[in-house]
Parts: structure tokens; sequence; C-alpha cells
């Protein structure tokens, strides 16, 4: 870049800022897009996703025990619904029966004091 003086600082600035605008438009293309809550896969993806082989996840689909949509003679998958059935079959801890076991215990003698 040539040096310039005073009177040119308001250009010299502009086209900086016209190179930096450039820069990040650059930068943005780069990145990945971050996945949609709601696309949807096909069986290899929803597979991949899940982390089963597809052999397994076609019999769980002919069992209906997961979500799937069938337009046609493809399978598709919606990511935030096997996320929800994967969350659904979570298990839970000793302790969270234990809580759960006492406070249905705590509710059922504050009913007999009612009877």
């Amino acid at each position: 870049m040539e040096p310039f003086n005073f009177e040119k600082l308001p250009e010299v600035i502009r086209i900086l800022f016209e190179k930096v605008e450039h820069i990040e438009e650059l930068l943005k293309d780069l990145q990945p897009q971050a996945p949609k809550e709601n696309e949807l896969l096909t069986v290899q993806e929803a597979a991949i996703f899940l982390k089963v082989t597809v052999p397994a996840l076609y019999t769980k689909v002919s069992r209906q025990e997961i979500p799937v949509s069938k337009p046609g003679k493809r399978l598709y998958f919606n990511k935030s619904d096997l996320k929800k059935w994967v969350q659904a079959s979570r298990r839970k801890t000793v302790m969270e029966i234990r809580k759960e076991a006492e406070e249905r215990i705590k509710m059922l003698n504050k009913h007999k004091d009612f009877i």
C-alpha cells in the first residue's frame, strides 16, 4: 500500500472497510452450516446418527420401534424425533428411582391423614 496523507484518510478507511467485509463473507462461506433440528435423514444418515448398522435400523422400522416417515418407497427420519426417541428410552438411576419412591410415600402419608 502506498503512503497516504490526512486528506485521503476517509478513502483509505472506506477501502479497508470493504476489504474487511469481503473477508467476513469469505469466512462465512467456509464455516460449516449448523444442522437443523427438523432435518430429514436418510436411512444411512440415521444409522450413522444413532450409531447403529443399517440392518439394525431396518429391523427397528419393521418392528415399529422407531419414528419414521415413508412417503412412497423411501424412509426418512426426522432428526429431532430421533433425539426425542433416544431420550425417551433413558433408564433412571437408582437414586432417581429412590427419590420418586420417597416422594410417593410422602404423598400417600399426607393423603392417609385426610382419611
